[in-house]
Formats: C-alpha cells, structure tokens, sequence
C-alpha cells in the first residue's frame, strides 16, 4: 500500500478496532498470476498477540481451494468521500477522495471438521447478532448439520498489517472543519468518515 507520510496510519489497537467496525472485507488471493477476489464478514481476534480473522465460504467458491497454499490479503475499507476542492482556501486545487483503509496479509488455514466449523459458525454469530446464538443452539442438529456441509470454513493469521487514513491532515484545520461540517449532511459513508476527520483536528 502506497502510504505518503502526512497519511500514515501506524496505531495497531486503532487498526484493529477499524477493522472490526467495518468487518465486511474483499479476500484477494492470487493464483497461477490472476487474483481471485471474495467479499466476506470476517470475526476478527487477537490470540497470544497473534491476530487471526476467521470467516467461511460457500462449498462451491473455487477461492477456499487456494488459500492455504497462497498468501491472501484481506483489504478492510469504508468510510470514504468524495473531497470538493471548493473547501480549500488555495483556489489552484483539485478534488481528491479521502478515506481510511487497512490491508491484512497471511496464509489462511481451513477448518476441517463439524466442531471446527461449528465453532467458527458461533464466532461469526457472537460477533454480527449475538442475541441470535440462543436461538441457532436450538435449531435440530440435522438443520445444522446440513448448513455446515455447505460451507469451507477457514482462519487466516495476519503477518503483516498495512494501513492509511487519508483525511485531509495536508490542508487545515478550518479547510478540514468545512470538510467534516460538509461530509455530516452526506450519505453514511461520507457521515462516517467525518468524525475521523475531526479526530485529526483534536490530534493537531
């Protein structure tokens, strides 16, 4: 990831929790020089300081066939917006696109086994609707069983971790308070990337 100095983003536990608020990511692995590109829930845990994102594919998905024998990278995104030059003070400006991203690289392992999977299935649901695991435990075993079966579950540990905040820390704080002031009155993911705007304003 190309990352200029005014936009490094190097703060792990920030990392993290963005990954985990915005957890719907795109798993790329390349293959024989052509990438392969899902997009999946992950459930994101730190382990013994090592962090593992777990989350599964349908059965008939080629991907889960390469991922153990490739590195992947799962690229975690949003929010983001488009940057009007008409906030600048500098009338020589151009627009430009703020947002926030983080890139996780590793070697996914497949979760062999109804336990196993079982186990991830629950992970995905403590972390996405935790209310519903009352109701997935009763559900007859044959039902469960069979959803199982269609699925490849799979954990991948992260080696290496990437990221940048592109939030306007170039211009100043009042262009950056006309940039969040804007972006509030917008649609959720310009809404959304406003606060973290204001946090570099707080930072400054």
């Amino acid at each position: 990831m190309f990352v200029p100095h005014a936009f490094r983003f190097e703060n792990r536990a920030e990392q993290i929790a963005f990954m985990k608020r915005y957890s719907f990511a795109t798993l790329v692995t390349a293959v024989d020089g052509l990438p392969l590109a899902t997009q999946l829930p992950f459930a994101i845990a730190e382990r013994e300081g090592v962090l593992v994102l777990s989350a599964h594919f349908a059965a008939g998905n080629e991907h889960a066939a390469h991922i153990a024998a490739h590195t992947s990278l799962v690229m975690f995104t949003e929010p983001h917006a488009y940057i009007s030059p008409t906030h600048y003070d500098k009338r020589e400006s151009v627009p430009t696109w703020d947002y926030i991203a983080v890139h996780a690289y590793g070697k996914a392992k497949i979760l062999d086994g109804p336990e196993a999977k079982m186990q991830a299935m629950e992970q995905l649901i403590l972390c996405y609707e935790p209310a519903y695991l009352a109701t997935w435990q009763t559900l007859p075993d044959r039902y469960k069983q069979g959803m199982l079966q269609g699925i490849v579950a799979f954990e991948l540990e992260v080696t290496e971790l990437q990221a940048k905040q592109k939030l306007s820390q170039n211009k100043s704080i009042t262009e950056r308070e006309r940039i969040a002031a804007q972006l509030e009155k917008g649609n959720a993911p310009e809404a959304g990337l406003a606060p973290y705007i204001r946090a570099t304003i707080r930072t400054t």
